[in-house]
C-alpha cells in the first residue's frame, strides 16, 4: 500500500517494515503537539489535509498521498487576498492531476463553480433559476454514494486527534461527535448571508463584472469573520456557528466503525509524513 502504512485490521495488506495505522494513532496521542487538521469527504473515501500535506484513503483500501500548495508567503498575511488564498488551497487535492478527482470530475467541478460567473451575461430571471439548478446539481453531486457518513467519519478523526483519542476511537472504545465548529459547511451557511448584505451595500456603479466582484468580495469577507470565528474564546462567536452546525445533521450521518476507520487511515498517514519531515 502506498504513502508507508498499513492497514492491518482495516483490509490493507500487513507490511511488519511500516508502521500500522493504528501504530502511528497510538503515538499521535502521546505526541506533544499535531497539526491543524482539515479535510473533505468524497462518495468513495476521506480525505485529510494539514498545511503540508494531504492524504486519500478509500473505502477499498487504497491510500494516496501528496503535498499541499505552498501559497506566496507575502499573500499569506493580506487581508481578505489570504482567505481567497486560504480558501483555494483547501480543495486542490481536488483538482490537482495527481489528487483524488477523476479528469471527468475535475471539469465538472470546475464547470460548476465557474458557471455562476457566466451566469451574469443571462436576463436576472433566467440567471436565477440557472444558478439555482447548478447549486442543487453541485451539492447534489457531492452528497453521493457514502459520501455522508464518510462526512461524519472524517468529522470524528479530527476530534479524535484535537481530544487524543485517536487510539481507542480507532478501535471503537471512544466515539467522538460527528459534528465540527470548523466545518465547511459552517463556512457555507456564513456565505450566505454575507453576500446577500453585501449586494444590498453595494455601492459602486454597476458592471458586467459586479457580480464576480460581489462573490470574490463576499467570499474573501466570510473567509475573514470565519478565521476571527474559530479564534475566538468568547462564547458569543460560536452563535455564528449555530446554523452551520444545524445544517450538519443533514450533511452528515453516523459513521461506521469502517468508515471511521477509513478517515483515520487517512489522518494517520498525514499525521507520518509531518513526522517524517
Amino acid at each position: 500500500m502506498p504513502g508507508g502504512l498499513t492497514t492491518d485490521d482495516h483490509g490493507g495488506v500487513h507490511d511488519p517494515s511500516r508502521p500500522s495505522a493504528s501504530l502511528a494513532l497510538d503515538r499521535a496521542d502521546s505526541a506533544e503537539s499535531l497539526p491543524r487538521l482539515g479535510g473533505m469527504a468524497r462518495p468513495d473515501g476521506v480525505v485529510i489535509v494539514s498545511e503540508r500535506f494531504w492524504a486519500f484513503a478509500g473505502t477499498d483500501g487504497s491510500l494516496r498521498t501528496g503535498e499541499m500548495p505552498a501559497p506566496p508567503r507575502a499573500l499569506r498575511h493580506v487581508p481578505l487576498v489570504r482567505g481567497l488564498v486560504r480558501l483555494g488551497a483547501s480543495v486542490s487535492p481536488l483538482f490537482r492531476r495527481s489528487g483524488v478527482a477523476r479528469p471527468r470530475e475535475r471539469w465538472l467541478l470546475a464547470a460548476a463553480v465557474l458557471a455562476p460567473f457566466l451566469f451574469v451575461f443571462l436576463p436576472e430571471r433566467l440567471s436565477l433559476v440557472a444558478g439555482i439548478a447548478v447549486t442543487v446539481g453541485l451539492v447534489a453531486w457531492m452528497l453521493r454514494g457514502r459520501t455522508l457518513n464518510l462526512h461524519g467519519a472524517e468529522h470524528r478523526a479530527i476530534a479524535a486527534a484535537e481530544a487524543r483519542t485517536l487510539g481507542s476511537t480507532w478501535r471503537g472504545d471512544a466515539r467522538p461527535s460527528r459534528f465540527s465548529p470548523r466545518c465547511g459547511t459552517n463556512f457555507a451557511a456564513l456565505v450566505l448571508p454575507v453576500t446577500f448584505a453585501f449586494e444590498r451595500l453595494w455601492v459602486l456603479p454597476t458592471a458586467v463584472f459586479t457580480p464576480v466582484a460581489v462573490t470574490l468580495v463576499s467570499l474573501a469577507l466570510t473567509m475573514e469573520l470565519w478565521q476571527l470565528v474559530q479564534g475566538s474564546k468568547r462564547r458569543v462567536a460560536k452563535v455564528f456557528l449555530v446554523p452551520g452546525l444545524a445544517l450538519q445533521r443533514l450533511t452528515t450521518r453516523e459513521p461506521a466503525l469502517e468508515e471511521t476507520r477509513v478517515a483515520l487511515t487517512a489522518l494517520a498517514a498525514v499525521l507520518e509524513l509531518e513526522r517524517v519531515h
